[in-house]
C-alpha cells in the first residue's frame, strides 16, 4: 500500500484554506490508508519566516493546530499524527541531505524567491525549508505527498534529492508523487488579495475555531464584483470572492439560487454574505463544538501526539541508520 506523508505549519491560527486543503483530505485519507498516512506539524518549519514566527506563541499555536485537526476528525487511533520536532531523525536528516544538495538548485526555488525579495537579511532556513521538507517525507519512505500548487516544484527537488542519494549511496528511497489537493484552487484570502495564507495576519483568514461574530465582521466588507456599484445592478458571481466562498460552504440549491438572483439584481451582496454565512455556521459549528469537548480535557491531545511521535519514531529510528551506514558513519 502506499504510504501517504502531509505537513502543516503551525504559524498561525487554523483557517478554512486548511481545513478544505488539508484537514478534510487527512480525514479522508487516514480512511483509505489507515497507519500508512503520517500527518506531521512542522514546527521546525514555523521559525524560516521571521515576519510569521513568535516564540511565544509557537506552543499554543502547535497545539491549536493539532486540537483543530482532532476536532475535524482525524483520528490518532487510526493514522500517524504528531510534532516533527517531536522526532529528532527530521532535523539529522534535514541535515544530511543539505550536504547532498546543490545551492543553485535551492535558490531557483520559486517560493524563496518570493519571499526572499522581501526580506533585508535573508535566514538560511528560508534556502534550506525544502531540504528539511523533503527529509519529513523521506525519512518514512512516503510515495504519495499531498499538497497545493505552490509546493509542486518542491516535491520535484525531494524527488531529485532521492534521486541523487540514491546514486551515490545505492538504492533508499523512493521518488515521492505530489497529489494535487483543493488547494491548488486557492482558496482566496477574505480581503480578496489573493490566496488565504496565515503570513498575511487575521484579516486575511477565515479561522476554523474562530467565533461567527467575527467572522461576519470579516464577510461585511469583503470585496464582491467590483462592477456591482447598486444594490439594482447585475453582478457576475465568476468573479466574486463570495460566491467562491459559497461553492466550500453552501448546498447546491443556495449556490444556483446566488448564481442566479445575483445576475439578476434579485439578491443583495449583504444578503448573499448572510447566505453564505449560515453555511460556514453550518459546517463550523460542529467542529468548533469538538474542540471544546476536547479542549475540556486537553491530555487528549497531547496523549495523542505522543502516541503519533512514538509510532513515527518506530519507522524513522531504522530509516536514519540505514542512512547513517550507507554514508559511512560509526556505528554505536
Amino acid at each position: 500500500m502506499p504510504r501517504v506523508f502531509s505537513g502543516i505549519q503551525p504559524t498561525g491560527e487554523p483557517h478554512i484554506g486548511n481545513l478544505f486543503g488539508a484537514m478534510f483530505n487527512y480525514v479522508k485519507l487516514g480512511e483509505q490508508y489507515g497507519k500508512n498516512a503520517i500527518y506531521c506539524i512542522v514546527d521546525l518549519h514555523a521559525p524560516t519566516n521571521p515576519a510569521a514566527y513568535d516564540p511565544q506563541t509557537l506552543a499554543r499555536l502547535t497545539y491549536e493546530m493539532a486540537l483543530a485537526n482532532l476536532a475535524v476528525g482525524l483520528d490518532p487511533d487510526k493514522v500517524i499524527f504528531f510534532v516533527q520536532s517531536h522526532v529528532r531523525e527530521h532535523a539529522e536528516l534535514g541535515w544530511l541531505f543539505t550536504l547532498q544538495t546543490p545551492v543553485g538548485e535551492l535558490e531557483r526555488m520559486t517560493q524563496y524567491k518570493d519571499k526572499a525579495e522581501k526580506l533585508e537579511s535573508i535566514p538560511a532556513g528560508l534556502l534550506m525549508y525544502p531540504v528539511l521538507q523533503a527529509a519529513d517525507i523521506l525519512l518514512y519512505k512516503a510515495d504519495t505527498v499531498p499538497v497545493g500548487e505552490d509546493q509542486v516544484q518542491h516535491i520535484e527537488l525531494t524527488r531529485e534529492i532521492a534521486r541523487r542519494f540514491n546514486h551515490n549511496f545505492s538504492e533508499t528511497f523512493p521518488e515521492p508523487r505530489a497529489v494535487l489537493t483543493i488547494d491548488a484552487l486557492r482558496v482566496p484570502g477574505v480581503d480578496g488579495q489573493g490566496k488565504m495564507s496565515k503570513s498575511k495576519g487575521p484579516s486575511s483568514t477565515i479561522g476554523v475555531l474562530e467565533d461567527m461574530e467575527s467572522i461576519w465582521q470579516k464577510l461585511r466588507p469583503a470585496p464582491t464584483d467590483p462592477a456591482r456599484v447598486r444594490r439594482t445592478d447585475p453582478g457576475n458571481p465568476n468573479v466574486c470572492l463570495i460566491f467562491d466562498y459559497h461553492k466550500l460552504f453552501s448546498d447546491l440549491p443556495t449556490i444556483e439560487m446566488v448564481n442566479v438572483e445575483c445576475r439578476r439584481a434579485g439578491i443583495g451582496c449583504i444578503d448573499c454574505k448572510k447566505a453564505l454565512l449560515g453555511g460556514i455556521e453550518r459546517t463550523l459549528t460542529p467542529i468548533q463544538q469538538r474542540a471544546a469537548e476536547i479542549s475540556a480535557q486537553p491530555e487528549q491531545v497531547y496523549d495523542a501526539l505522543e502516541r503519533g511521535a512514538n509510532e513515527a519514531r518506530a519507522i524513522a529510528a531504522p530509516v536514519m541508520e540505514e542512512v547513517r551506514q550507507k554514508m559511512g558513519f560509526l556505528g554505536k
